[in-house]
């Protein structure tokens, strides 16, 4: 059977003016990610990442120590079908509606960085009005055009895969959560309680045998578990 690993990028700048670059962390928990890649044998036959910058970063750094060690490694293809959903999007049409009864959300989101713990209270409750499509918002992407554009992205690469292939998909949290629902059967809901203990550069693996699709394993991080560096475990 073929295997894609869906490896989620590296800590971005999360309350930052530009969310989408690695942070220092993120760039080393890449490189971790390569060489751990590397010491495990696993060679790549193809790679792919949306055309987010914290996705290409993170396949291009990991990539660069495979290159190191092996002196190859595929090229990163770009596919938008694996980018992340819009998060920003989503908190400017639905946070309106939700002042009446979180008055201090307004506060809470735009200084996400200093109150962790309600950010996530609030951006969760967010989620929550978004998978279940309560809003007026009509221009916002709905969970289910997410949802189909992963799916179109899934199916593109296996028709272009055999099964013998080890594929890189360097994404995000949001792409990942949508596959495991894709191929596991779970609730949106369900999904997303495990989207957030997705960890930067986690790796979870698919198998494949032509369409068929299965969930072989979901967010190993070991290669920065055994650097006991807590520091390196992140969730942004």
């Amino acid at each position: 059977m073929g295997c894609i690993y869906l490896i989620r990028h590296g800590q971005a700048s999360f309350g930052a003016d530009d969310y989408d670059v690695l942070s220092p962390i993120g760039v080393r928990q890449a490189e971790i990610l390569g060489s751990h890649l590397a010491e495990l044998g696993i060679h790549l036959d193809r790679s792919i990442s949306g055309d987010l910058r914290r996705q290409q970063h993170t396949g291009n750094s990991a990539l660069e120590q495979l290159r190191s060690a092996f002196g190859q490694a595929p090229a990163l293809e770009i596919d938008p079908a694996f980018n992340e959903f819009d998060a920003e999007a989503v908190i400017r049409a639905l946070l309106p509606e939700m002042l009446s009864e979180e008055p201090e959300a307004l506060d809470v989101m735009r200084n996400g960085a200093a109150n962790r713990k309600e950010f996530q209270r609030i951006f969760s409750k967010l989620i929550n009005r978004w998978l279940a499509a309560e809003y007026s918002a009509t221009s916002l992407q709905s969970w289910e055009g997410f949802v189909s554009q992963v799916e179109s992205g899934l199916n593109r690469l296996l028709e272009q895969a055999d099964n013998s292939q080890n594929i890189a998909v360097f994404t995000s949290g949001g792409t990942i959560t949508a596959l495991l629902h894709l191929i596991t059967g779970i609730t949106p809901a369900q999904a997303f309680e495990l989207n957030w203990q997705i960890v930067n550069t986690s790796l979870s693996c698919l198998k494949f045998r032509g369409k068929q699709v299965s969930l072989a394993s979901f967010n190993s991080h070991a290669h920065l578990q055994l650097l006991k560096a807590p520091e390196l475990i992140t969730y942004r």
